[in-house]
């Protein structure tokens, strides 16, 4: 079988491990930890990053940081992973979907403003395929009505909107290191990008289960004590030395992915042209991180025909999201603003194609060519 996805191995894993294991600190904030969020900083020019146990624990992160309470409104796209709206809702806050662009299938821009009253307090951006949502607009309608804005920046490490990394365009920004994203930190992992330099304090009292603990290690205060709400936001550093060796590779691993995503593109591009399938789109102010690459059938009779097909052939594809507003919890905990154009009918046509770093050129091309047999 070759699958979807597997996790990306570069070598340098299990000696990073071996080291953080003989370093005595295994728990969150060691040696590791240290030089992966250095890393993100410089390369990214985020003024604080925080590695986290999961993007999902970022963006509870970001919910606890913004102060959302019962009441508020958030405003983000239904097409995404439920911690995207869980992280809210926690707080007592109630979703507020709007529908998608077809091309990007991110949040529609045009779409935002509408949904805004006086019960909103964030706007939530979600860069689907690593590919940028419009972040000039949505900063531009924070800015008008004084809404923070957090990126959703799971599948992003890499990308950039207009030379600017994705993550760090909004107050806040969160990554994603699972298994399944470009860079791992060993199965889980995420990081909280603190763009809005007013917040880092709180940021680091809340990662540190409310406590000023990190001050304390740097020797600037001499004891530390409860100071706010918080959790455990702290990834280990035995994840971090894992995914010290990913960072050490991220252009060896960028470019390879870049390379899989634009073979398949090559191949399947005259099956778009005749109108069979839709492909990607990157918008000419985005540079995207091929984490992956997906194609629209005709509707969801044909996607299911398509897996079928290629499962038989020993290739997992797969489909993604149930747009949350179609799903129980979603009709409790929120509403749909305006007209469900594109959200539903665009996610039963798309499908995922098998994408990742160690995926060798032959696994590649036997998918390809049972792809082109299938329309064939």
């Amino acid at each position: 079988m070759i699958p979807f996805n597997a996790p990306p191995v570069v070598g340098t894993e299990l000696e990073y491990m071996q080291a953080a294991m003989s370093s005595g600190k295994l728990c969150g904030d060691g040696g590791f930890t240290r030089r992966c969020q250095q890393w993100m900083e410089q390369r990214f020019g985020s003024h604080k990053v925080l590695l986290t146990p999961s993007c999902t624990a970022s963006l509870e992160m970001a919910a606890l940081l913004l102060d959302i309470k019962p009441g508020d409104e958030v405003i983000m796209p239904s097409f995404t992973f439920v911690s995207t709206a869980n992280a809210f809702v926690l707080r007592g806050a109630k979703v507020v979907f709007v529908d998608v662009r077809p091309d990007t299938m991110n949040i529609d821009e045009t779409k935002i403003e509408a949904a805004i009253n006086e019960n909103t307090r964030a706007i939530v951006p979600v860069h689907y395929a690593g590919v940028a949502c419009e972040m000039d607009v949505i900063m531009a309608l924070a800015k008008k009505h004084d809404l923070f804005v957090v990126e959703d920046a799971a599948q992003g490490v890499m990308s950039t909107y207009k030379g600017r990394a994705l993550g760090t365009i909004g107050h806040i920004g969160c990554f994603s290191f699972h298994e399944t994203k470009n860079y791992t930190a060993g199965g889980e992992g995420g990081a909280t990008l603190i763009n809005d330099p007013s917040l880092i304090d709180r940021a680091e009292v809340i990662r540190e289960k409310g406590t000023n603990r990190s001050q304390f290690f740097r020797g600037q205060v001499d004891k530390y004590t409860w100071r706010d709400i918080g959790s455990s936001y702290l990834m280990a550093d035995l994840q971090a030395a894992y995914l010290w060796g990913q960072l050490e590779a991220a252009e060896t691993i960028n470019q390879r992915r870049l390379e899989l995503w634009h073979n398949y593109y090559d191949a399947f591009k005259p099956l778009a042209n005749k109108g069979r399938i839709e492909l990607p789109v990157i918008p000419a102010d985005c540079k995207q991180n091929a984490h992956m690459f997906y194609i629209k059938l005709r509707d969801v009779e044909d996607r299911t025909s398509f897996i079928s097909y290629l499962k038989e052939a020993e290739i997992m594809a797969v489909f993604h999201y149930i747009p949350l507003h179609a799903c129980p919890a979603g009709e409790k905990f929120g509403v749909f603003h305006g007209e469900d154009r594109y959200t539903s009918k665009e996610s039963d046509r798309l499908v995922r194609l098998p994408l990742f770093f160690n995926m060798t050129d032959i696994n590649q091309r036997t998918v390809i060519n049972t792809i082109l047999s299938y329309f064939a």
